[in-house]
């Protein structure tokens, strides 16, 4: 590519590439000889002893429509140029399927997500709001690497929020409409961790079974014991990364629930139970993380992203299509452009 500023003129095209980029300099030093020998050319005229009258009725010797006509012709030729040399659109997409790890994000959307323990940019945010951003980088990091990626959200039940998938909009989309409370207000972490042993799986692939379980509470709902499921885990050889938020002992400020009960700020206690938490991924082959606040959750994430790594035999796949279309169109409005200069702005007589 001969230059930045060019890219940056290609890709508001479309354009991502050029087949043969070397042929791109040379062409446009043609087109400049060209356009420099075809100024200089003089051009035929008939004597008009009339000069110091032209100046006197204040006649131009520089005309503005006749120059922005060159410019108009000369960028034509400048996409003729740029088409000759093989412009294309690069499609990337992630490494074939079935090569990666399926993960399923398990996130809890009790109550106690509505701490405000953290402040970003001089505002406060809940655990949620932060847990949801670190989460979303995550996972669409993932996708893009070839794995697949669900999502199981739990409070006083738990429930699919998306299923495995290499869809990044779809996943996504699905973490966007997470909200302190859709599962209830109780923590189900027995049956968020069933629920995602069978997620990850029902699809009996042989890729890696990873579960990351993000909470700050302790169970106390749902219809299955931790312990139960932790054994499901071991016997599906399903790995488990627990990570628990909050170190408990204080209270914390909270945000207004969805009905938007009492006046001020509130303050409460919540104890997350991270015994439980270093249990189940011990007992899983799994890694406890303990983040004190939601901003740590970034750095335990980074950790998990390094711990979890499957060797993909095939690289992200790269398709090229040619795309002059845009670049053809361009130099014909600019042809028309200047045609409409010279049979409209610049008439000459017979």
């Amino acid at each position: 590519m001969s230059g930045a500023w060019l890219e940056d003129a290609l890709s508001l095209l479309g354009i991502d590439a050029l087949e043969s980029p070397g042929l791109l300099p040379w062409l446009l030093l043609c087109l400049f000889v060209v356009l420099v020998l075809a100024a200089l050319r003089p051009r035929p005229a008939v004597a008009w002893p009339g000069w110091v009258e032209a100046r006197v009725a204040r006649a131009r010797r520089f005309e503005a429509v006749p120059a922005l006509a060159w410019l108009t012709r000369g960028a034509a030729l400048v996409c003729l140029a740029a088409v000759l040399a093989g412009p294309v659109a690069v499609h990337r997409a992630p490494p074939e399927p079935g090569r990666g790890l399926d993960l399923v994000l398990v996130l809890d959307t009790s109550a106690s997500m509505r701490a405000l323990d953290t402040v970003v940019e001089g505002r406060a945010r809940t655990r949620l709001d932060l847990a949801r951003e670190v989460v979303t980088r995550f996972a669409l990091e993932r996708v893009a690497e070839g794995d697949r990626v669900g999502l199981v959200v739990f409070g006083r039940t738990a429930f699919t929020q998306c299923p495995l998938t290499s869809d990044g909009r779809l996943l996504a989309s699905a973490l966007e409409r997470i909200h302190p409370g859709i599962a209830g207000e109780a923590t189900a972490l027995g049956d968020a961790l069933a629920l995602a042993v069978k997620r990850v799986t029902a699809t009996g692939r042989g890729a890696g079974r990873v579960v990351v379980l993000l909470t700050d509470g302790r169970s106390n709902a749902g219809a299955l014991p931790v312990d139960l499921a932790t054994e499901l885990a071991v016997a599906a050889g399903v790995r488990v990364h627990t990570v628990g938020i909050g170190t408990g002992g204080e209270e914390v400020p909270m945000a207004a629930g969805p009905a938007g009960a009492g006046h001020g700020l509130r303050f409460e206690r919540h104890d997350p139970d991270l015994e439980t938490l270093r249990q189940v991924a011990a007992a899983t082959r799994g890694g406890f993380f303990a983040a004190q606040r939601s901003g740590d959750l970034a750095a335990v994430y980074a950790e998990i992203d390094a711990l979890e790594r499957a060797p993909r035999p095939l690289p992200a796949r790269v398709r090229e299509s040619r795309r002059a279309e845009p670049l053809l169109a361009a130099a014909g409005a600019l042809l028309l452009f200047e045609i409409a200069l010279a049979r409209i702005f610049r008439r000459r007589l017979p």
